[in-house]
């Protein structure tokens, strides 16, 4: 092992002059480990807030078609409700844009929505994605066919929003 050569009393002088008028910093941040506990903990206030009471997984894989436009309607649910959902015979009550978020706040958002539109018998709701990577777009489907009260969900029209958009037909209980 290798000492290290001890200071002189010139040279403890010189440092100290150095120094002098400096103050000792002191340690604000976080201790990196700490950082996902309390950030989970404030996911979870912050959905408790909300209300939401259904959580989306990222690992479930509903069968969707992959040709043509996205669309999905629930084994209970008539398909000619997911044709009107496709003409545009429901409007929408409801708007949520997702644009410049990322998946988690667009989850949260999306759930927000989704208990909002039960609390207030809202029955459609339109959800803008945008285009971008493609990562809310592929995602947000996947999403809304976990939830119970999805019946159907479409592309939107083209004045509604087109390809950067989804209309969601909710069934909402009376």
């Amino acid at each position: 092992m290798k000492k290290t050569p001890s200071l002189t009393s010139d040279e403890s002088q010189l440092f100290r002059d150095a120094i002098k008028g400096t103050r000792k910093i002191k340690q604000d941040t976080l201790r990196a480990e700490l950082r996902p506990v309390k950030q989970k903990r404030e996911m979870r206030e912050s959905r408790e807030m909300l209300g939401v009471g259904h959580f989306f997984s990222d690992e479930y894989q509903p069968h969707l078609d992959e040709e043509g436009p996205t669309r999905y309607v629930r084994e209970d649910v008539s398909k000619f409700e997911l044709k009107k959902l496709k003409r545009g015979l429901y409007p929408p009550e409801i708007y949520l844009d997702l644009h410049g978020m990322n998946q988690n706040q667009a989850k949260q958002e999306l759930a927000a929505l989704l208990s909002l539109c039960q609390k207030e018998n809202i029955h459609v709701a339109s959800v803008m994605h945008g285009i971008g990577k493609h990562i809310l777009k592929q995602r947000i489907p996947n999403w809304l066919a976990q939830h119970p009260h999805v019946q159907a969900f479409h592309q939107a029209p083209r004045e509604w929003g087109g390809d950067s958009a989804i209309l969601v037909l909710l069934d909402i209980e009376e």
